[in-house]
């Protein structure tokens, strides 16, 4: 039986359940900041707990603007699209400048470019031999696809994304970036949107987008033809989905609840452990675009199951805001098997969509494996009932995991993913030291120059990132705060899986999948900074200064690292003072 302080039932209403009084170890935890619900409050703001309102600029911000209510009102509906739109644009600017130059073949795209310009043309790919990325760069229309299939370690869907942009502009370097570039500008609107709808704050949702805009890794990575922006753009998607999908859901249980003769929505049991939340569009779109996140790289399976748990999370918390008392078998009953057939046989069969191009040939890597099993004396054993494109599939897949999992060959830039968070060891994709008074080195320079793409993150993002993310983590602990736990999965979902291969030769870059959610903990903390809505004047002007001047510094540090992220030739001692840490060298 629950026990309920008398105090706390003055003035309560007759129909809001009771609260137990906080237990000790909740009492506790106060002295890290934990609030736990106040007796007899419960039910008071169930519509905005499960609906909560847009914040709105306040008057005193549009009387110095010199705006009516109305003209307030209309400023405020077009900033929703009209402030993300903005910062799109800037971002889209920065990403396509000059995106053919250099004019080169940088890091891996020897691989993904080829690759990708054999599968759109005949839809698998094929072996290039050693030594044509010369020819591809001075004469690409003499260049003829090799028909032989090659031997790839990466699900065709990236590919198919780069090969559109080739395609369309051609087999050259801004071709084969074109699609990229755009994914990181599309990938920067939804951030902003996101954002706003996560933090209710139009401000603050295009305050992501911008620190995402000027990011240097996501920077480099959205003018670089490499499969990890792409898996960065589907799972941004799929977390985008999966909040629409939550705010729907709610106020479908907003919808259902009754209302006391006051007009205020009161938590109803029986309604919230029943009710059926219906089709639910959104959660299959995210089903889809973590189908395209695992068909682009394998890593996408992690996140599929991050945010597989935590989407059936937030259905528990709604139940329970809504005022169902056993929230977690409600799920159970009503969600769950809807969220695992919403997603996971959803994003199963996007991924097998993704592989039509070897599956309609006959001559992809391994496309004839299983007939030439059946061929041996023994036929194919124990699964030769199978179809034969789904086992010669199965082990082409195989043969990846094993080169994957076994992949330690010692590269000049590998790095663990501990060192990730601080940039410990980014990569160079290119780098050249063109002479004085020669491709844009000043002839007046007493060396040689530097021309060099550092696949670096904006230095002081990511270290106040790493305060943020700690304030996340507080937040989500000791104020259980949903937004903050979303930050929290997603980040760990892109990183934490990582830890489990520290063996195998992996990169700074990967990490460019969570950095939109390092800026949305950035954002999260200049909020914070800037205060609480109910803040007295002095209190939000000091901390509106203070983000303001996070803000400027970041954006000055992307400005300042802009030549060693776009070759833009340098002489060598202004080269020297941007390489902060000696294992940036």
């Amino acid at each position: 039986m629950t026990r309920t302080a008398p105090e706390a039932l003055e003035g309560q209403h007759p129909m809001a359940p009771t609260v137990a009084e906080p237990s000790s170890w909740q009492l506790r935890l106060r002295r890290f900041g934990y609030r736990p619900p106040a007796a007899g409050t419960l039910s008071i703001g169930t519509r905005d707990r499960l609906d909560p309102p847009y914040t709105r600029p306040s008057p005193r911000v549009t009387s110095l603007l010199g705006l009516g209510p109305a003209a307030a009102e209309r400023l405020w509906r077009l900033a929703a699209w009209g402030g993300p739109l903005l910062v799109a644009a800037v971002a889209g600017v920065l990403r396509f400048w000059n995106l053919g130059k250099p004019h080169a073949v940088i890091f891996d795209e020897t691989y993904y470019a080829k690759d990708s310009w054999a599968l759109i043309n005949q839809g698998y790919e094929g072996a290039w031999p050693k030594d044509i990325d010369k020819t591809i760069l001075t004469n690409p229309g003499s260049v003829l696809v090799p028909t032989d299939p090659g031997y790839v370690v990466h699900p065709p869907m990236g590919k198919w994304v780069i090969g559109l942009g080739e395609k369309i502009f051609g087999f050259e370097p801004f071709g084969w970036r074109f699609m990229v570039a755009l994914l990181g500008t599309l990938s920067v609107l939804m951030l902003c949107r996101i954002g706003r709808r996560l933090f209710r704050s139009t401000f603050l949702g295009c305050l992501a987008g911008l620190l995402l805009a000027v990011d240097g890794l996501h920077f480099v990575m959205s003018r670089t033809a490499l499969l990890d922006q792409v898996l960065m753009f589907f799972v941004l998607a799929a977390f985008g989905c999966l909040v629409l999908d939550r705010d729907r859901t709610r106020k479908r249980l907003a919808a259902a609840l009754p209302e006391d003769e006051e007009g205020v929505l009161r938590p109803d049991a029986e309604i919230a452990e029943t009710l059926r939340l219906g089709w639910r569009p959104w959660r299959i779109a995210a089903g889809v675009m973590l189908g395209l996140a695992a068909a682009t790289k394998w890593n996408g399976l992690y996140v599929m199951v991050g945010f597989g748990l935590m989407t059936v999370l937030w259905d528990i918390g709604g139940r329970r805001t809504a005022g169902a008392v056993r929230p977690y078998l409600a799920v159970l009953k009503k969600d769950v098997l809807p969220a695992f057939v919403s997603v996971v046989p959803v994003a199963l069969a996007t991924y097998l969509a993704t592989w039509t191009g070897w599956l309609v040939t006959d001559k992809g890597y391994f496309r004839d494996w299983a007939e030439k099993q059946d061929a041996l004396p023994g036929g194919g054993g124990t699964w030769s009932w199978l179809p034969d494109w789904l086992r010669s599939l199965w082990h082409y897949e195989t043969e990846v995991y094993n080169f994957h999992v076994g992949l330690t060959s010692p590269h000049t830039y590998e790095s663990n993913p501990w060192s990730w968070i601080v940039l410990g060891r980014p990569v160079s994709y290119f780098y050249e030291s063109p002479a004085p008074g020669t491709a844009g080195c000043p002839a007046s320079a007493k060396e040689k120059c530097a021309q060099e793409i550092l696949a670096l993150g904006t230095p002081l993002l990511w270290w106040a990132a790493c305060f943020a993310l700690v304030y996340v983590l507080w937040r989500w602990a000791f104020r259980r705060d949903w937004r903050a736990g979303a930050i929290a999965c997603a980040v760990a979902a892109g990183w934490v899986p990582w830890f489990l291969y520290q063996e195998r030769t992996i990169f700074l870059f990967y990490a460019v999948v969570f950095v939109p959610y390092l800026c949305l903990a950035v954002a999260m903390m200049i909020g914070a900074i800037i205060g609480p809505k109910g803040a007295t004047e002095r209190r939000r002007t000091f901390g509106a200064v203070a983000a303001g001047c996070l803000v400027l510094l970041i954006v000055w540090n992307f400005i300042y690292f802009w030549p060693i992220y776009t070759a833009t030739p340098i002489p060598m001692d202004q080269w020297r003072a941007r390489m902060w840490l000696d294992t940036w060298v």
